[in-house]
């Protein structure tokens, strides 16, 4: 029987860093940046996006130009974000992972 609570307590303490882990996550902030910091796009830990700027030069440019360069900085923010919350549950879950679970980002 005590294996069996040895397991239960390690599932509790589990659970609970990943509470934790998951209340750290709200606030993680990811910034993506394209065309040599021409646009900046930030985002939240749930992938919300909380802030874009684009520098006053960047606006002279053409359309297609802008748009192309916003989602490479959507992006690269997106990649930075999955690689934050991916170090943060690796603290919580001791580098273990959980098998088969995927993160929505």
């Amino acid at each position: 029987m005590t294996d069996f609570t040895k397991i239960l307590d390690k599932a509790k303490e589990l659970e609970a860093k990943m509470k934790e882990s998951q209340e750290k996550i709200k606030e993680i902030k990811a910034e993506g940046v394209s065309g040599s910091n021409s646009v900046k796009i930030t985002l939240d830990g749930e992938g919300e996006m909380q802030k874009i700027e684009l520098s006053d030069e960047i606006i002279k440019e053409d359309k297609a130009i802008i748009e192309d360069l916003i989602v490479a900085a959507h992006n690269s923010a997106k990649s930075q974000l999955k690689t934050k919350t991916t170090e943060e549950i690796s603290k919580a879950t001791g580098g273990f992972g959980i098998p088969g679970f995927k993160w929505p980002l």
